[in-house]
């Protein structure tokens, strides 16, 4: 909180102190200036603020000086200073030169103010050197030893061209811009060549006096030797005030400070002439002799500035390189490409922030120089690749975007498509969509193969970038047109990879509708192609999110995969990937349509109304029931039709089986189709009989068993009675398959008859067989009919009528489907028999017996 307060109080501080000096003043009319970032100029009474121009948004540098700051001063002291100023920016503007700094917009004065506009300015040469704290102002060996040379650059142009003594040279003076070139100001003192009558060179000074402000005058500190003693003002006197400057950029101060002593600094003239220089263990060895020559006080024996830069201290690689590119403009195009071609060997020997301000900058500045630009671009992703996000954006993303839209030369796509993923990861999401994504659009349709490569390649790295419309509206169509129409397999291979990675991020019906058709479209029939066709397929069939139809695979998928299994190229490995994917797409049109077709069996049948079979069977099941609970008597039989009862007289004792086992839908359908065929075949019964109160014998009808009471009477003969036999109802078994021996009474042997179920013969009742936990029962063509003799006992004629009852039923039960009534009137028909073929009570008795 109190960083943010202590920013919020320097803002308010300068926004007040702006409001206060600058509203009359015409610089604000064309600039908007901003916040303060150093002071420059004698005394540093120069307050350097960031700004731009409001038309054109150029960025600038505002200089302002504050006339209050002289209101201390005397009358005198004040107009001398002021003309001083504005002398100095005067000439300032006059001069152009590389190491001079630029003057944007001429000195404007208000009542409170001078103010004028230059290019953007990092800090003055006193405020790096001075404020050792701030990492980011630190200077680097190679930026001093590179600023040197520019400073020797300017000087000679302002000593053999312009024919100036700056007498001002020092750290206050010397500005650093924002791309790190030290440049010259502070003209204030400034003297310009007045030839003498002979036509030799002469350059006037006046000499330092007590009784004007110090900041009024050169400063001592900087002061040649020459000056002080002889009043003798030549180019060589700027040498010694660039002496002494090297001394304080490496010590942190000048050589001595005198301030206003005048007679000091004449003693410390005097020290010099014995050769008695300070210690410098701070400036480097290969620099301290020419140091000292240069602070040498005789003018005639200091070095030219063109024979320092030939010593050992400047002839590093790095400033060779910083060298050479201040000088770039003078060179041809073959020149540029082969430094730049050596550019990358030496960008990472270099500091970061070297590369990014003074390199960056002469770089960016050949992208209006087309063929250049495939030899410069390497090197600014170079220096991309070391840069964080926020200085990528700030330094080098605006200059990339109009670089992105060009297509010529060919080299440009080539190179942006090699760096993609550094451009991917440095690039904001919105950048990406308006300025990367053109870019592999034209690399998709450039004719260059090596460049369609790369951008597919690329592609599905930045996918969920894309959003829908664009991927199903320019990217895909721009993939199926290049693989369709491409002559180069290898870039067909690609789109198909390329699509294939982009499944994921697609949704099912854009695979549907516009992947999968695409591929019956492809005519190469290449093993590589095939492959990567069949990759494309398995991934949409495997991936829970696209899952390819059925439907899809009986009728697209698997008539277009079958063909390309039998291709001659294939070799075995691939072969049996294909036809492992046709074998899983059919596995799967199988399943799903086994589990479709038995999900609307399921749903037919519920839906379906029920027939008379299914009412039977109900009524069967209910009525089994029924009888079930009610029975108190025997538990050990196992009749699938226990709980029927036939003409029970009332107080008998009711033969309940136990309850059946459960059995599977399939039976119970049989058993329900059975009892239909019982149905048909079964005349009416005779009413239940009574006891001799007239009670009826049981309490319910039981339908089932009057209808097979009503089929065997009606098929029963006349009673008879033969000698040593009870008279009996001859029982026929099944009156349309007998054989015509079974009609005839004439038996040649009874051994063989079984009537209680405990023998095999062929006469005899039919055993019960148990299969699979149910009670099924195998009936046996009976061949003969049978009369039972008398004399069994009570339990013989129960077991004989439970066995009767049984055959009985199986009997009917064989009976041909064909007799099943078709219709509801042939039912009622069948029931109102009943009172037609009434049985006599000696008839059931006979039955029973």
């Amino acid at each position: 909180m109190d960083m943010i307060n202590k920013f919020y109080s320097s803002a308010v501080h300068t926004v007040s102190t702006l409001s206060g000096v600058l509203p009359g003043n015409n610089v604000t009319r064309e600039y908007e200036v901003l916040e303060q970032v150093c002071t420059a100029g004698v005394g540093l009474m120069w307050k350097v603020y960031n700004g731009y121009k409001k038309s054109t948004k150029q960025e600038v540098s505002v200089f302002v000086f504050e006339k209050k700051l002289l209101e201390r001063w005397s009358k005198d002291d004040r107009e001398t200073m002021l003309e001083t100023l504005r002398r100095g920016v005067q000439q300032l503007t006059k001069i152009r030169h590389p190491h001079v700094l630029t003057v944007q917009h001429p000195l404007e004065e208000s009542r409170d103010s001078l103010a004028f506009a230059t290019e953007p300015v990092f800090a003055s040469l006193s405020n790096v050197v001075g404020d050792a704290v701030r990492s980011e102002k630190k200077l680097y060996d190679v930026e001093i030893r590179h600023g040197l040379l520019q400073l020797f650059d300017g000087l000679q142009f302002l000593h053999n061209d312009a024919k100036i003594v700056h007498r001002n040279i020092s750290a206050e003076t010397i500005v650093i811009n924002k791309n790190r070139s030290w440049k010259l100001f502070g003209f204030d003192f400034c003297i310009a060549n007045q030839p003498a009558t002979d036509g030799t060179p002469h350059w006037p000074c006046r000499e330092y006096t007590t009784s004007m402000h110090v900041l009024a005058q050169p400063s001592l500190e900087y002061t040649a030797p020459e000056l002080a003693l002889n009043s003798v003002n030549t180019p060589d006197s700027d040498l010694f005030s660039l002496g002494v400057l090297i001394f304080t950029i490496y010590a942190g101060k000048p050589l001595k400070m005198f301030g206003s002593d005048y007679s000091g600094f004449r003693r410390y003239c005097n020290e010099l002439n014995q050769r008695k220089y300070p210690a410098m263990n701070a400036v480097p060895n290969e620099l301290t002799e020419s140091l000292k020559a240069l602070l040498h006080p005789s003018a005639s024996l200091r070095p030219k500035l063109h024979e320092l830069k030939q010593i050992v201290y400047f002839q590093d690689v790095g400033v060779k390189t910083l060298s050479y590119l201040d000088s770039l403009y003078q060179w041809d195009n073959l020149q540029k490409s082969k430094f730049y071609k050596g550019l990358p060997q030496i960008i990472p020997t270099l500091p970061h922030r070297v590369n990014l301000h003074s390199i960056l900058p002469y770089l960016v500045k050949e992208f209006v120089n087309s063929p250049m630009i495939p030899f410069v671009l390497p090197n600014v992703l170079l220096i991309a690749e070391m840069s964080s996000q926020r200085e990528y954006c700030d330094h080098i993303l605006p200059h990339l975007k109009p670089i992105f839209k060009l297509t010529d030369p060919i080299q440009i796509l080539l190179i942006f498509m090699q760096k993609m993923d550094l451009l991917l990861k440095l690039t904001p999401a919105e950048d990406v969509k308006q300025s990367v994504l053109p870019l592999l659009y034209r690399s998709l349709e450039c004719d260059m193969p090596q460049i369609q490569e790369l951008c597919l390649a690329v592609l599905p790295t930045f996918s969920t970038l894309i959003d829908y419309n664009a991927m199903k509206n320019s990217v895909l169509p721009r993939i199926k047109k290049l693989c369709l129409q491409s002559s180069n397999v290898s870039v067909k291979v690609n789109c198909l990879i390329s699509i294939g990675k982009l499944l994921e991020n697609l949704d099912k019906w854009l695979v549907l509708d516009e992947i999968l058709p695409f591929l019956q479209q492809i005519q190469s029939r290449e093993p590589a192609i095939i492959m990567g066709i069949i990759g494309i397929y398995k991934i949409a069939m495997t991936n829970t999110k696209l899952g390819i139809t059925k439907d899809v695979m009986a009728h697209k998928c698997v008539p277009f995969l079958v063909p390309l299994s039998v291709e001659n190229g294939l070799t075995i490995a691939q072969f049996n990937t294909i036809i492992a994917l046709i074998k899983e797409m059919l596995g799967r049109v199988e399943q799903e349509q086994r589990e479709k077709l038995q999900q609307l069996s399921t749903i037919q049948r519920d839906n379906k109304p029920k027939d008379a079979s299914e009412i039977l069977a109900n009524e069967m099941e209910s009525s089994t029931i029924s009888a079930s609970s009610a029975s108190n008597g025997n538990k050990n039989h196992d009749d699938m039709f226990s709980g029927f009862t036939v003409g029970q007289s009332q107080g008998a004792p009711v033969a309940a089986a136990s309850t059946p086992a459960p059995m599977k839908n399939r039976e119970q359908l049989k058993i329900s189709h059975n009892t239909m065929n019982m149905q048909a075949v079964a005349p009416a019964l005779p009413a239940a009989p009574t006891t001799a109160g007239g009670a009826s014998a049981a309490t319910k009808p039981d339908i089932l068993s009057s209808l097979m009471q009503s089929n065997l009477s009606s098929l029963a003969p006349a009673p008879s009675t033969n000698n040593g036999w009870h008279s009996a109802n001859p029982l026929v078994m099944n009156h349309q398959l007998a054989s015509p021996q079974a009609s005839n009474n004439n038996f040649s042997s009874l051994d063989n008859l079984d009537p209680f179920g405990s023998g095999s013969g062929s006469g005899g009742v039919p055993k019960p067989s148990n299969t699979n936990g149910a009670n099924m029962y195998t009936l046996q063509q009976p061949q003969v009919n049978y009369i039972y003799p008398t004399g069994y006992s009570l339990n013989s004629i129960q077991q004989q009528q439970q066995q009767q009852q049984s055959l009985a039923m199986n009997k009917a039960m064989a009976q041909p489907a064909t007799l099943v009534p078709q219709t509801q009137s042939q039912l009622m028909q069948a029931t109102d028999n009943q009172n037609l073929n009434a049985l006599s009570q000696q008839d059931i008795l006979n039955f029973l017996n």
